[in-house]
Formats: structure tokens, C-alpha cells, sequence
């Protein structure tokens, strides 16, 4: 009986090299990598980004040490979740453009989402009232009200500007460039990740869940969420992340503007200086309901064409 031919080892060994070799976060699977991808840029940003931060100003933002902290948050976001994120998609070995969903944004796309995002404000300042008026035991309520002004305060003068050139550093540090970063990071990598596994819908809402979580505020954890929620959808629908940039830009622009001109943290748009009853919140919260629903349906349909089959 003939023994079988014995393979030739050169011809194995050519094709084993001619296979390139699939680095360790190109083995990672798309969820654990996006998973493993929030770890480190959290540890990095929220972890030694922000004990630095708060050690350089002794646990507390004022207006004497505002101006370090300014550039410690805008340096921190550029090095510590853009660069993080764009290092970790390399090295998984994408195509970023492609990947990210970069493109020049239609002005009809852009339109629809700015105004969905300003109504849906609007929706959510009602929420928020609600949320404040919830009843709470008296010592539990002095603790969540004590760090609820904790964090207003420390906002407030984060964003306060006093002269038309501060005011310009303020938008850049905290409209334009979370716009850019965090949208990069959120809508780009973790949910096109977790796409790779579930429907584009589902994948918004988990990467707006994590969004809303990663901001450690737990009084604006809902609306964190909701608009997360939106811009993962905007993604979704338009297959372009720039689109969601410009909403996310926008929405903190708007709260940049009303600290500018010194509104109240609860203000709504039909009595933004005045006294706010419960039949004003009920007609602002109707109308911007409808003008939500009336952009989000335009915006619908200026995608048509770019959207998925499972919308």
C-alpha cells in the first residue's frame, strides 16, 4: 500500500507567512473591544485626568482657579479620549474615515437635528422639574440637594464667561470640543462596535445608556441619556457622524449661551426670565413636543435614501 504524500513544508510555511498575523486587538471580538476601549479611556480620562485636575486645584473649582482647570479639561479631552480612541481604532487596524462615518454634512440634516435637539431641551428642562420635585425623606433630601449645587455650582463657573473672548474659549472647551470627542468615541467607536452584533437601533440606545453613565452625574443621568439615545439614532439614520456632531455642538451651545446670559438653570423658552407655572411647563411641553416630533419626521425624510433596511 502506498503511503500518503507527505505535504510539502515549504509550500505550508509560505502560505502560514503569507497570512498576515492578526494583532491582540484584532483577535478582541467587537463588544469586548469596545467594552476594553471604555475602560481605558475612563481610567485615563476620568481617572488620572481627573485626580490630576482636582489635585492641582485642591478639590474645588472657583473663579480664581477656573481659567487652569479650563485648559486642563480641553487638554484632557484631546489627549486622554481623542487620542485614546483614534490610537485604539489604529490599532485594530480600520479605515477611520470609513469607520467613523465622516462626512461632509447635508444643511437639511443638520436643520432638522438643531431644531429636534433645541425641542427636545425643552422636553427634557420639564423632566428635570419633575425629577426636583420628586418627594424625598428631609435627610435625604438635604444630602441631594447639597450635591445637586455642588455640581451646578461647579458648572456655573466652569462656563461663565465675563467678556465676548472668554466666551469663545468656553464654547470651544465645552460645545465644540466634546462634539468632536465625544462623538468619536460613543457614536463611532462603541456603538459601531456593538452594531456588529445587534440591530443599529438597539446599539444606539446601548451606547446612549453608557453615554449618560460615563458623565458620573447622577442628576442628569436621564437626560444624558435621551440625548445620547438621539445622537446614536441620528448616526443610525444618516450614516454620518458629523451630523451628530452638529447636534451635539449645538445642544451645548445653547447651554453655554444661557449661562452667558445669565438665565436660570430651569428656565423654559415660553418664560425664560419670568415666574414658571405648572400650565406654562404643560404649553412648553406640548409645543416643543410637537416641533420635536415635526423635525424628527423632516429629518426622516431628507435620510430616506441613506437609511438601513432595518429602519
Amino acid at each position: 500500500m502506498e503511503s500518503p504524500p507527505t505535504p510539502d513544508r515549504s509550500v505550508t510555511n509560505q502560505h502560514s507567512e503569507s497570512q498576515p498575523q492578526l494583532t491582540f486587538f484584532q483577535r478582541i471580538q467587537p463588544v469586548p473591544f469596545a467594552i476594553i476601549s471604555l475602560c481605558i479611556v475612563f481610567f485615563l480620562y476620568q481617572g488620572v485626568g481627573g485626580i490630576i485636575t482636582l489635585v492641582i486645584v485642591k478639590g474645588m473649582v472657583t473663579p480664581q482657579n477656573v481659567t487652569l482647570v479650563r485648559w486642563s479639561t480641553l487638554v484632557g479631552q484631546l489627549l486622554l479620549i481623542l487620542v485614546p480612541t483614534l490610537v485604539l481604532a489604529r490599532l485594530r487596524r480600520l479605515e477611520l474615515v470609513n469607520y467613523f462615518r465622516l462626512k461632509v454634512p447635508d444643511y437639511k440634516e443638520v436643520l432638522a437635528t438643531v431644531i429636534a435637539v433645541f425641542a427636545l431641551q425643552q422636553i427634557l428642562q420639564g423632566y428635570m422639574m419633575f425629577q426636583d420635585s420628586l418627594p424625598l425623606p428631609h435627610e435625604l433630601r438635604n444630602i441631594v440637594d447639597t450635591l445637586r449645587e455642588l455640581f451646578e455650582q461647579t458648572y456655573r463657573v466652569l462656563v461663565a464667561a465675563h467678556s465676548p473672548l472668554e466666551f469663545v474659549f468656553v464654547v470651544l472647551i465645552i460645545a465644540v470640543t466634546p462634539a468632536v470627542c465625544e462623538e468619536l468615541l460613543f457614536r463611532g467607536l462603541v456603538q459601531r462596535s456593538f452594531e456588529s452584533t445587534t440591530s443599529g437601533l438597539r446599539a444606539a440606545v446601548i451606547a446612549g445608556i453608557i453615554f449618560g453613565a460615563y458623565h458620573l452625574n447622577p442628576f442628569s443621568f436621564v437626560p444624558l441619556v435621551v440625548l445620547g439615545i438621539y445622537f446614536g439614532f441620528i448616526v443610525h439614520r444618516s450614516h454620518n457622524i458629523t451630523v451628530a456632531m452638529s447636534a451635539h455642538f449645538f445642544n451645548n451651545f445653547v447651554a453655554c449661551i444661557a449661562v452667558y446670559l445669565q438665565l436660570e438653570d430651569d428656565y423654559i423658552a415660553m418664560a425664560p426670565v419670568g415666574e414658571v407655572t405648572p400650565l406654562l411647563v404643560l404649553v412648553n411641553y406640548t409645543v416643543f413636543g410637537a416641533v420635536f416630533l415635526f423635525a424628527t419626521f423632516y429629518f426622516l425624510s431628507v435620510t430616506r435614501s441613506a437609511a438601513s433596511p432595518d429602519d
